[in-house]
């Protein structure tokens, strides 16, 4: 009898590890949060990115071939939004004003400032470009934080790399709940650089990222094949990034194979859930 309730008992506890090792590869919804937030996240800041390269084009077009001067500030006045450049030679400050909101590229509405203070011209090597913010919201989303973009210079490919760095990162949606983020990432531009428009611009994107997102869970993610940015397409069309939090098996962010849309992979083990990449966070109307 002993030894029936002893096999019984043991059978019950291959049971219960194998049930357990096989809810490990199962993605609970926890994780599919995670790699959502850290997508509008990065779509946030990577918007920033677009407009500070748009207005040091800008900048570096009206200084013409003498080496950092302006005459006299210049303030360049769109629908969306108002540039205003410091006079003077480098450094300078370049600031981008959406007054009380307007709707710009991709039907987003900005409001506020960021303000770019810049050492050089981007080709420079060491040239760097310090953003911040003054009530600036994108999408109702309020954006804070510092980007240091820094030009590091060509590598063995002829490719220009810089580095993207974020410290202090947080979004704060209308409701009040945040999502913090910092960033130590490297940039080789494939394609674009030396050209006066920004819309043909490629990069490939390696680095970490740390952060606490909106439910309060804190996370590392580590790119594992470069993510292939381009301009012209609203998200990241390929690469994939690996996350990381204490207590359950890490989950892995697909963008795909190239193609221009909003779909993502979140991958643990066998399982797979599709997600859709938004210019606004899930909790927003």
């Amino acid at each position: 009898m002993k030894t029936k309730i002893f096999l019984m008992i043991a059978a019950m506890g291959v049971l219960s590890f194998s049930s357990c090792k096989k809810d490990s590869s199962l993605i609970e919804q926890t994780s599919v949060d995670l790699a959502d937030d850290n997508s509008v996240t990065d779509v946030a800041y990577e918007d920033v990115n677009n407009t500070a390269d748009n207005a040091s084009i800008i900048m570096e077009n009206l200084m013409g071939p003498a080496k950092g001067y302006l005459s006299e500030g210049v303030a360049l006045t769109d629908s969306c939004p108002t540039i205003t450049i410091s006079a003077g030679t480098f450094p300078k400050t370049i600031t981008i004003n959406y007054g009380t909101g307007c709707t710009g590229f991709n039907g987003s509405t900005r409001s506020g400032k960021i303000i770019i203070n810049v050492t050089d011209r981007r080709n420079v090597v060491n040239a760097t470009r310090t953003v911040t913010f003054d009530n600036y919201l994108f999408n109702g989303i309020k954006i804070e934080g510092t980007k240091e973009i820094k030009t590091v210079g060509l590598n063995n490919n002829g490719n220009m790399v810089i580095t993207d760095k974020l410290t202090g990162g947080k979004l704060t949606l209308p409701d009040g709940k945040t999502i913090s983020r910092t960033v130590d990432h490297q940039r080789e531009f494939t394609a674009g650089w030396n050209t006066k428009t920004i819309w043909d611009d490629e990069c490939l994107i390696t680095g970490t990222a740390t952060g606490i997102n909106i439910n309060g869970v804190a996370y590392t993610n580590t790119i594992l094949t470069a993510l292939h940015w381009k301009r012209v397409c609203e998200f990241i069309v390929s690469g994939t990034i690996k996350f990381e939090r204490t207590g359950v098996d890490p989950v892995v962010l697909d963008y795909g194979t190239g193609d221009c849309d909003a779909k993502a992979t979140v991958t643990r083990g066998t399982q797979s859930k599709e997600i859709t990449l938004k210019h606004k966070h899930r909790l927003m109307p």
